[in-house]
């Protein structure tokens, strides 16, 4: 499958010394975790919301137990594990050819697969933090907890996700265009570049290679040297590093 496609990729992989991988929910739905868009329509039935209002920081503030009911079931998925194209990214930057992974992502997947310079443009449920103390909680004591996940002080936690209504972390804007501006090579995976500001940053890329690997079509039109409408894990999983 895909075997011309694969062949490009690789060759465009084989001649870069920088690349930059830009990732969406795409690159999670292989390790079976939904992006949350896609969040049936029961739960709108059940609770009113979308999806987009119930991750709001709004919401967040005023409804924290209905937040925490959804962001449990549909955005915390703990057993999940990298698929092959979270492990060739590892790959591929063991190996000197990858500087970083920009991720909108929270899943961590990208970590437990063995990467170390990743970006995480909307946080990660793996770090929460009371807003009482500051003090630090794990995934796990947030989702095991009853309702509301409370520190041992009283405050309230909240995990470390950009929600809507909130802004990027700074630092890790600057790092992000910092990389896409100084890469060879930028590999957008898993995104239909829909979410904004983080869809404008691929605008800095002024290397030599543009490759595109994703299931639909890309909102955003961008000027890709390849374009595979594909599974990214199962691309992945043909290259050779």
């Amino acid at each position: 499958m895909y075997e011309e496609e694969v062949k490009k990729l690789q060759a465009i992989i084989d001649d870069s010394s920088d690349i930059v991988f830009f990732g969406g929910a795409g690159v999670s739905t292989e390790s079976n975790i939904p992006d949350f868009r896609s969040a049936d329509g029961l739960y709108q039935q059940e609770y009113r919301y979308s999806p987009e209002q119930i991750v709001s920081h709004s919401f967040f503030m005023q409804n924290t137990e209905g937040f925490y009911e959804f962001y449990k079931e549909k955005m915390m998925f703990l057993d999940a594990k990298p698929n092959p194209a979270h492990q060739k990214l590892a790959e591929l930057e063991q190996a000197g050819k990858l500087s970083a992974v920009i991720t909108q992502n929270i899943d961590g997947l990208h970590q437990a697969a063995g990467s170390r310079n990743v970006l995480e443009l909307h946080g990660s449920i793996h770090r929460n933090y009371c807003q009482k103390c500051g003090r630090f909680y794990d995934a796990a004591y947030v989702k095991n907890s009853e309702g509301i996940p409370k520190c041992a002080c009283g405050g309230r936690i909240k995990p470390d996700v950009v929600l809507y209504e909130e802004g990027l972390d700074s630092d890790v804007i600057q790092r992000s265009i910092h990389a896409i501006s100084h890469a060879d090579t930028l590999i957008i995976g898993g995104t239909s570049l829909i979410v904004y500001p983080a869809a404008g940053f691929i605008d800095y890329f002024r290397g030599k290679h543009l490759a595109v690997i994703n299931k639909s079509a890309t909102a955003k039109e961008v000027r890709a040297e390849l374009t595979i409408a594909a599974p990214i894990g199962a691309v992945f999983s043909q290259i050779h590093v």
